[in-house]
């Protein structure tokens, strides 16, 4: 898939937050769009254009660009223009620009990393009415898509994408080494022990890939590992650290383990190269997603399974939305009325079936066409399965880009020695707590 490696760059949200300042103050000022007729109610008439901004390319631009055709074809009234926006990591910041220029799209793509900053934008439509709809039927939704669109318990966006984090193999290594392939009843014993019997110093060959830049994707995996140990990254009220537990012990216990005593870790810097080098048959396992299966080399047999379970087998999600703004009643229900039709299940599944996408709604997998889906993605399978794994949810809070930047540079110290792991969870639990009290 042509998207970013993972749902969200907390980087990159940390950067908006300084223009989410300027944006808001400007908005309210009366300085944003000229549009700010309040949004209306389900079922209010018009016609006219809409605009979508979405940053997809090659396969995924040709399938939305034929959906909005095939909906157009359809729908007299409101006719849909899809425009591509440059690249999805840039989505929240074109957007910010974009209320205070007075020239917003009707509907834009976002990360679901950036809805806490959205939310206080007063151009962004709160859609917890027409979600609540019968006919939208919205618990029909993966409760992994669903949790990734509130804030403060109000709906901001409808599902775009969904996917998460599943344990990919090598099978011609794990032959070679006499490891059977990894079970839906694995442990964390279980893999650790297999990934040093898959490593190979010599050899340069690693059981398992870690990115250890310090940035989201760090952090990405060690939540997972957080959350299948039982433990929580704050507090249910999201007002100090939590990760300094138990939990959050054994789980950074392993990545030391694993990194510094078994040396079965190959550490990305951060540039993607773990994908090179598992097509290259020097890495045996990747927990990654499958916006990287289309990318394995035809010649490498692999396969996917559910990832290692300590107290259970969690996982992440790393949706994505669409947010809907707000340039006047007419055109907010123009915008709805696509959207519900596009998230569609029998629209969304095809379009699935063209992009690889996994999902949205539970009732697409009981359709005719999830078989030639499945066909067409075999591996998709695990990933459905899996996002009944997904329990927990990133939260939806404007400081999580700098807590993400404390916890990710706690885990990069614990990978490459420098701190044991207690040390950096209290480091960045302290780090965390302050960030929190200050409310910023």
């Amino acid at each position: 898939m042509t998207r970013s490696r993972f749902a969200c760059r907390a980087a990159l949200a940390f950067v908006a937050v300084a223009v989410l300042a300027l944006v808001s103050a400007l908005l309210v000022a009366g300085c944003g769009s000229s549009s700010t007729t309040s949004s209306s109610s389900p079922g209010t008439a018009g016609s006219g254009t809409v605009t979508i901004w979405h940053g997809y390319t090659d396969v995924e631009r040709t399938a939305t660009d034929q959906a909005v055709a095939d909906y157009n074809a359809t729908n007299p009234a409101w006719k849909v223009k899809a425009v591509f926006a440059g690249n999805n990591d840039y989505a929240l910041t074109k957007l910010q620009t974009a209320l205070v220029a007075g020239k917003a799209p009707d509907i834009a793509y976002q990360y679901g990393s950036s809805m806490a900053l959205l939310a206080k934008l007063p151009q962004v439509v709160d859609l917890t009415s027409r979600v609540k709809d019968p006919a939208f039927d919205w618990n029909d939704f993966f409760p992994a898509v669903r949790l990734a669109t509130m804030v403060n318990s109000k709906v901001l966006g409808v599902p775009a994408l969904v996917d998460n984090l599943a344990l990919v193999y090598n099978k011609k290594l794990f032959d070679q080494a006499g490891v059977a392939y990894p079970t839906a009843q694995w442990t964390w014993d279980d893999f650790r022990a297999a990934a040093k019997k898959l490593t190979n110093a010599s050899a340069k060959q690693f059981g398992w890939a870690y990115v250890n830049d310090g940035s989201e994707d760090t952090v990405w995996r060690f939540l997972a590992l957080l959350w299948e140990a039982n433990g929580d990254l704050l507090t249910p009220d999201n007002s100090k650290a939590a990760f300094n537990s138990p939990a959050g012990l054994k789980a950074m216990t392993l990545l030391h383990n694993m990194a510094i005593q078994d040396h079965s870790i190959y550490l990305d810097n951060g540039n993607g190269n773990y994908l090179n080098v598992f097509n290259a048959g020097k890495i045996a396992m990747l927990w990654t997603g499958p916006w990287d299966i289309s990318s394995i080399n035809p010649g490498v047999r692999f396969g996917v399974q559910i990832l290692p379970a300590d107290v259970s087998h969690a996982t992440i999600a790393g949706p994505d939305n669409y947010v809907v703004t707000n340039n006047g009643a007419q055109r907010v229900q123009g915008a709805w009325d696509f959207i519900k039709w596009f998230t569609s299940p029998q629209e969304h599944l095809k379009y699935a079936t063209q992009t690889g996408h996994l999902p949205l709604r539970k009732s697409e997998t009981k359709l005719p066409g999830y078989k030639a889906y499945l066909a067409k993605f075999p591996s998709s399978a695990v990933y459905v399965a899996n996002l009944d794994n997904v329990t927990k949810a990133r939260p939806n809070i404007a400081a999580y880009p700098r807590i993400s930047q404390a916890l990710g540079q706690a885990v990069q110290a614990v990978l490459l020695g420098k701190m044991t792991p207690q040390q950096a969870l209290s480091s960045a639990e302290q780090q965390v707590n302050s960030i929190l009290a200050s409310g910023q």
